[in-house]
This record gives structure tokens, sequence and C-alpha cells, in this order.
């Protein structure tokens, strides 16, 4: 895991506490549960998915209680079924209740993403396109949900705005063509540096972008058919991906037009949750 991931991480879960705990704590757990109580959390899935975000639970842990001791029973990228054990915390049942629902938020939000995307990357197999996500991302999450991503078998698009160049429909309309624009990024110091992808919407826009031999070519919202017409012009000479309304009962048939990429806002913007409970036992 990179620095920069878990310096997101890190982040992330400091800013889910101090918002769940706010001035007071945990009003309840310290309340009803005497200090001296130990339990062990059991973290269990309750369908079936692909576990994202372990990190994330043991920075929760560590950051309420370093005392607690949190064992991972998987790892990540790992596929569950119902009542496989993910995850247990041993120690203080304050401690372990008051960092649940936060533990919880982002196991369950990263391992849907994970889920979702091994089943879109699950609907492309047999062929050579690789799924992709987007930058249409949760703010402040997108290197934590990228890494969801990963784990469920797809692969990253950019990152953000600064390490590749994306020409979409309204760049081109403010650059007044396509080959304008790509010439302009040529001739930045910075984007001259970068690769540079150009959006298409006809084949005479593919025409033109082939010409300019940038590194991908992106196919917005076409056909199927029309998709297969742009494989066969395209011949080889750059790599495809294919965006718009991608869904899991559409990626097959887009996939075996021969498109070399897929990419999916859907893994980011619209996973559900992955279901996950805790359950808690006493220490023996």
């Amino acid at each position: 895991m990179s620095e920069a991931l878990n310096h997101n991480i890190e982040t992330l879960v400091q800013l889910a506490l101090a918002e769940d705990l706010g001035a007071n704590g945990d009003v309840t757990s310290r309340t009803t549960i005497s200090p001296d109580t130990q339990l062990c959390g059991q973290i269990v899935a309750k369908a079936d998915g692909v576990i994202a975000g372990l990190a994330a639970v043991a920075a929760t842990y560590r950051h309420v209680d370093p005392d607690l001791v949190v064992q991972p029973c998987v790892a990540d990228g790992t596929a569950v079924t119902p009542g496989t054990m993910i995850c247990e915390i041993s120690g203080s049942a304050q401690s372990i209740l008051t960092g649940e629902r936060v533990a919880l938020n982002f196991l369950q939000q990263l391992s849907g993403i994970a889920t979702l995307t091994a089943q879109f990357v699950a609907a492309a197999a047999g062929t050579n396109a690789v799924i992709l996500d987007t930058r249409k991302t949760t703010p402040g999450w997108r290197l934590l949900e990228k890494y969801a991503v990963r784990m469920g078998g797809g692969q990253n698009h950019r990152i953000g705005l600064y390490d590749m160049v994306m020409i979409k429909d309204n760049h081109i309309e403010a650059a007044g063509g396509i080959t304008p624009a790509v010439n302009a990024v040529r001739a930045d110091s910075i984007g001259a540096t970068l690769p540079i992808e150009v959006e298409v919407e006809t084949l005479a826009q593919l025409r033109e972008a082939l010409d300019l031999n940038v590194e991908r070519i992106l196919l917005d919202n076409m056909s199927v058919e029309m998709m297969r017409e742009a494989v066969a012009l395209t011949a080889g000479r750059t790599p495809l991906e294919a965006s718009g309304n991608m869904t899991l009962q559409r990626i097959g048939s887009v996939a075996q037009t021969g498109v070399d990429y897929i990419s999916v806002g859907a893994l980011t913007h619209s996973a559900p949750a992955l279901d996950l409970s805790m359950r808690l036992s006493r220490l023996t």
C-alpha cells in the first residue's frame, strides 16, 4: 500500500471519528458498559462479495484505542460468502463499540466497490477488455476508492487532472476542434510530457484522432455496432476505450467488440455497500 494511500486512510479515519464522537465521545458505551469489560468483536459477511478496506478498520481502532488487538481473517481482494469471518477485534468493549460504525462504514463502502468491480470484470471475461474506473469518486476518497477497484480486479484510469490529458467534447468545442486541442497540449511544457486521450463521438472524429497519434481514444456513448466499426477502422493503431452507459447487462457485448478498455463510472458512484455486521462475544 502506497504512502499516499496510507496518508489518505489516516486523514479520512480521523475526520470520520471526529464527526462521530464530537466533543462528548461515545456517551452510550461509556455510561452503559464497564471500562473493565473485555469483548471480542467479529466482523462477518452477510452477503457474497469481495473485501477491501481492512487497513481502514485497523486505523480506526488504532486511533480509538491502541491497546485493541485487530486481527484480519482474510486479505483485501478475497471473495467471501455469508458467514465468512473477516476480522476480529479484541479488548475493551467500550472501545470496540466506539469504533464499530466508522470501521464498518469504511469496510462496507470499499468492499461494495470491490464487489461491483469484480462483477464487471466477470462480465467481460473471455475478452481482452480491461475494466477501468473514472474520476466519479466521493470527494476526498479517490485513492481509497480506486484501491478498492483494484481489489475487485479492475484497473485505474487517471487519478486526477494532473497525470493524463483527456480532451473531451467541451475542450474540443472551446479549442476549435480536435487537432487544435491536441496541438495546444503538445505545445505546453507539462502537457507534452503526459499521455493524451481524445474523446470522439463519430467515426469522422476517430479518423482525425488516429492521424494525431495520441496514446488512447475514448469512444463516447457509441452503439455496439459503431464500436465494432471503430475497432475495425483503428486496426490496432491506438488503444480504444469505450465509455458511457456501461451496465452489467451491456458490458459483455461491449467487451466483445474488441475495445481495449471499458471505463465504468458506476464502480465508484453507484456501488451498493456490502452487507457486513459485527457480533460481540465474551473473551474466554
